[in-house]
């Protein structure tokens, strides 16, 4: 198949979370089963031009009640040099810094204007390289004007007759929701605004007509596909979504797996495999030496890499006088390293509890080899979602031997096992509740383990590691709700 994604961020170009890894391995994995994969992205300002090739000629592009002019740059990916990538080169929309906002402007006031050069330009590009996918496949709520051209607009035009169209949740949390004085913005005439289903309360919903519009819907784990069909997990889509319920699928993301393995990975101190896991000892003792912890090898060490913001848990356990972090590491012979960044009063909760718990040390930012080096040197990664599509770190945690600590909620009840202190078995900690209490009772649990259950530990270790979650699988996946698209869109 002829497949082009869409999307506001691909690694190693543009990256703010999971959505940046999953399509770039996705991409690839769809690439090397042997279809003909392209990625389309914004070309930020931080992605250098020097470092890429320019098509000739500049390119048009519906915006607003005009049109205006880019210019459209290529690369191969990575690694992968069958696969192509696109950069839509547009000073005014994406000659900054950041990928959807900035602290200064959390949610950039332009977004609808800048997210629909990349959503038309994505069909101007396919006009341009004279080459028709099969396929669009649009990611999150910045890519979803994708599935409403196409079915109101484009489809009429031969070229497009028999492409279809695929929109997938990588987060329900963010819609894309913004003031109807925008509409002008998208670049489509007003009829649509109700007929595209774009209306949500007076406003506009970009998520929401996606979902109305793409022929298939997909999300990130099969429980998140029935949370989000729910009240609590539809983020007032729940009703459109169950309406629609024939026409989603949840499949469960995959890893990058020759980025994230211990017996390969180039960014920890010490390779390691099931058969000899001496290397993870010598990590662990440089995670303790690096973030300035009591080297101890019999110490159990808690490793956290997040996001610092409200869907992660942060307020159970970072809350000033509410969160459990301080009852943990004052309370339990354990130590903690974080690594993350977000929300400001966390941030700041945060830098305090270091000051006062020798026991908890934390970096705030983000570095790739610090994360490896977390996942790799802890014994377990604390994951407490109020909600999480798909999650990534807890398949890091647990190809690495390090069991995850995690809610039952979305991607996490797919991939974790909880502990069966009657058999030895299960790969990691699970509670339901989510509330400071029930974090720190789990936490008390896995550290009880640690120091009484030790062959319990090793075995589930052991298990864990030997798990699957290439993309290979839910690429295979994938072109089954392909091939579904093409017939409810094409009637192929």
């Amino acid at each position: 198949m002829k497949i082009l994604m869409i999307s506001a961020e691909a690694v190693p170009f543009a990256k703010t979370g999971g959505l940046a890894d999953a399509v770039s391995a996705f991409a690839i994995a769809l690439t090397k089963a042997g279809h003909d994969v392209k990625i389309v992205i914004p070309r930020y300002y931080k992605i250098d031009r020097a470092k890429l090739t320019k098509l000739e000629g500049p390119m048009a592009v519906k915006a607003s009640n005009t049109e205006t002019w880019t210019a459209v740059y290529t690369t191969q990916m990575p690694d992968c040099p069958k696969l192509s990538v696109y950069f839509i080169d547009h000073e005014q929309c994406f000659g900054r810094d950041a990928i959807y906002g900035s602290k200064a402007e959390p949610d950039f006031h332009d977004n609808t204007y800048r997210f629909s050069v990349l959503c038309h330009g994505a069909f101007q590009l396919c006009r341009k390289l004279n080459w028709y996918p099969d396929i669009m496949h649009a990611h999150d709520w910045s890519a979803g004007l994708v599935p409403v051209i196409l079915k109101h607009l484009c489809r009429q035009e031969k070229v497009f007759k028999n492409t279809a169209s695929v929109f997938t949740i990588h987060n329900m949390g963010y819609q894309g929701r913004y003031s109807k004085n925008n509409y002008p913005d998208l670049g489509l005439p007003w009829d649509l605004y109700y007929g595209a289903n774009f209306e949500y309360y007076g406003s506009i919903n970009m998520m929401q007509a996606a979902l109305s519009s793409a022929d298939m819907i997909t999300t990130v784990s099969p429980t998140y596909a029935s949370e989000i069909q729910t009240a609590d997990g539809g983020f007032g889509l729940d009703g459109l979504l169950r309406v629609r319920h024939d026409r989603v699928r949840g499949i469960l993301n995959g890893v990058d797996t020759e980025t994230w393995n211990p017996q390969t990975d180039k960014m920890i101190p010490a390779n390691y495999s099931v058969k000899s896991m001496n290397g993870k000892s010598i990590c662990k003792q440089k995670l303790q030496e690096t973030m300035g912890l009591t080297v101890n090898p019999d110490i159990p060490v808690i490793g956290i890499v997040t996001r610092l913001v409200d869907q992660k848990g942060i307020g159970d356990l970072f809350g000033p006088a509410y969160g459990c972090m301080y009852r943990i590491c004052s309370q339990m012979n354990v130590q903690v390293a974080l690594l993350g960044s977000g929300e400001k009063w966390c941030e700041d909760e945060i830098l305090t509890l270091q000051r006062s718990l020798p026991n908890f040390k934390a970096v705030i930012g983000y570095k790739e080899d610090l994360s490896h080096l977390i996942e790799a040197g802890s014994d377990f990664f604390l994951m407490p979602s109020k909600y999480e599509p798909c999650g990534l770190n807890q398949m890091y945690s647990l190809l690495y031997g390090t069991l995850p600590i995690v809610r039952r909620t979305g991607g996490l009840a797919d991939t974790v096992i909880n502990y069966n202190e009657k058999t030895g078995t299960g790969t990691g900690f699970m509670f339901d509740t989510l509330n400071p209490g029930a974090i720190f009772d789990t936490v008390g649990w896995a550290t009880y383990a640690y120091y009484n259950k030790k062959e319990h530990i090793a075995t589930m270790q052991k298990t864990a590691m030997q798990l699957s979650f290439g993309w290979d699988i839910s690429a295979k996946n994938y072109v089954d709700v392909y091939k579904s698209a093409l017939f409810y869109g094409c009637g192929k």
